[in-house]
């Protein structure tokens, strides 16, 4: 029984970015046959879009959108997304390559990454503020003109936002104009904490674009901050399973999946995929090579597992009176361990 009665959004979006932000974890590489494998198994679970990497910038990526247009593997439940750059400074979005790639992928939709941050805009594209606006219009309406959706991620919006908040709007309100169907936020140094995401996405929300969230795990809080964007507006979550990602991660989309469907009350998968969480979480470790965290919340072998005989106690009498779901929703199971720590009841 959900926890929470907040109602869910008309339309509200699981975005899974394992096969491209994902992938840029320290140690992790994945193949073609691998992202093939890890996208179908993604399906399975029921996200509604995948992100399967940035064709014509990485050559791995380009051949993985080539094997999904020639029809290697057939999605069922989500939209394979191609992920890639606003056009170059100087040039226009019809002309320039990699934007090219982003149509030639035949993916449906294109998540464009933008600027934000003003000083990220005049110091590292080494352009103006008005020019970056420009990239932005250009390229989501040269996308929406050749057929395409297009998502906006803008890059490092809090900090951007923090430090010049009317400009950060602006990106946002120019992405929404030109025709970007959601306009997401990034904590893309993972660096926020929820209250300041809270009133921050609050804020954002008031210029009427619909919002989604990608967070970083830098200060522990991806997952609570994901949820923190959810209660403030957005309606679309971004994250990688099991956490996957750069430095400390993105938010795990287990969690988020799990917290939303079991403690708001949420229907965001197909019915009975959540039960197959745990089966899938794993069985994309081991394509990744990852060896799966005992701890990580739902889906870890410890997840459910009693030492204390403290605990135990109160689950002999009834199952339900310590864990805080039943762990057959996300497909894992409960343990009782024998140590020096165990009561009689453990045993």
């Amino acid at each position: 029984m959900s926890a929470v009665a907040k109602p869910m959004p008309p339309e509200f979006h699981v975005f899974d970015t394992t096969l491209r932000d994902g992938a840029q974890q320290e140690g992790l590489r994945l193949s073609v046959p691998d992202k093939l494998t890890i996208a179908g198994l993604l399906d399975e679970l029921g996200v509604g879009y995948i992100e399967g990497g940035w064709p014509g910038a990485n050559p791995n990526d380009t051949a993985f959108f080539s094997a999904m247009a020639d029809g290697e593997l057939l999605l069922k439940n989500a939209q394979l997304v191609a992920f890639g750059f606003t056009r170059r400074v100087g040039m226009r979005a019809a002309d320039d390559p990699l934007t090219a790639a982003l149509r030639d992928s035949h993916a449906p939709v294109a998540c464009l990454v933008a600027k934000s941050h003003d000083r990220h805009v005049e110091q590292a594209l080494r352009t103006t503020l008005r020019e970056n606006l420009d990239m932005v219009t250009d390229t989501v309406s040269h996308l929406r003109s050749e057929g395409q959706r297009v998502f906006v991620d803008c890059e490092h919006f809090f900090d951007g936002y923090r430090e010049n908040p009317g400009y950060a709007l602006e990106v946002v309100r120019t992405a929404a104009e030109a025709g970007a169907e959601v306009v997401v936020l990034c904590d893309t140094n993972g660096g926020m904490l929820p209250p300041w995401i809270t009133d921050i996405v609050g804020a954002t929300a008031e210029t009427g674009a619909q919002l989604g969230i990608h967070c970083h795990n830098d200060t522990g809080c991806a997952v609570a901050n994901t949820l923190a964007a959810v209660d403030a507006g957005a309606m679309q979550v971004q994250g990688t399973i099991n956490g996957y990602g750069e430095r400390t991660g993105n938010a795990d989309l287990v969690s988020v999946i799990a917290n939303l469907e079991l403690k708001y009350g949420w229907s965001l998968l197909p019915a009975g995929s959540l039960r197959e969480a745990t089966r899938l979480s794993h069985a994309i470790a081991e394509v990744t090579n990852v060896p799966p965290s005992a701890r990580q919340p739902y889906v870890g072998l410890s997840s459910f597992a009693h030492k204390a005989g403290l605990h135990a106690s109160p689950i002999r009498v009834d199952p339900n009176l310590y864990p805080h779901i039943d762990p057959t929703e996300v497909g894992n199971d409960m343990r009782m361990l024998v140590s020096d720590m165990a009561g009689r009841v453990n045993i």
